[in-house]
């Protein structure tokens, strides 16, 4: 969760483990561009930096953060990734829109995800303002997609430990 007092990059209780062999998704919304594509390339970084390989890295792009959902949804069932990580980026505007674009996102993502039981990072920021969005990709709050990455790691990493425990 981004406050002021806490810098998204930074690793929780627990570092990154090693994710050397496992294959993520990256959807990207093209609607922010300039706030998305900073988190989609700290997202791809973190995968690299934690022993992802470029070939298992597979990139596409959704029109905006509603599409989201719809795009791991697709990537669930016709790629065999083991977690998805949904960046995307709602602003606040003078309309009820931003509302339900937030709960659609949020919910859908959240469904494919028990439904598909697989991991999803979810990335996708909802700000009042442009300039809060941009603190948080790469700004002065750090960068959601590092969270987001490292989260969807660490996921990947409690499934396969848990179903290793119960072979």
């Amino acid at each position: 969760m981004a406050t002021t007092l806490k810098n998204l990059s930074d690793t929780d209780i627990q570092p990154i483990p090693d994710a050397t062999g496992l294959k993520f998704g990256i959807l990207v919304a093209e609607w922010n561009p300039e706030v998305t594509l900073s988190m989609a390339k700290a997202a791809k970084e973190t995968l690299l930096t934690h022993g992802v390989s470029e070939r298992d890295i597979l990139f596409k792009y959704v029109p905006g953060s509603y599409e989201l959902s719809l795009g791991a949804q697709y990537m669930a069932e016709y790629t065999d990734v083991d977690a998805v990580i949904c960046l995307g980026c709602v602003i606040q505007g003078e309309t009820r829109h931003f509302d339900f674009v937030c709960k659609a996102v949020t919910d859908g993502t959240n469904e494919v995800s028990l439904k598909y039981n697989i991991p999803i990072g979810f990335g996708v920021l909802t700000t009042e303002n442009q300039q809060q969005a941009l603190d948080r990709a790469g700004g002065k709050h750090g960068n959601k997609g590092v969270e987001a990455a490292g989260a969807a790691i660490k996921m990947v990493v409690l499934k396969h430990e848990l179903n290793k425990e119960n072979e």
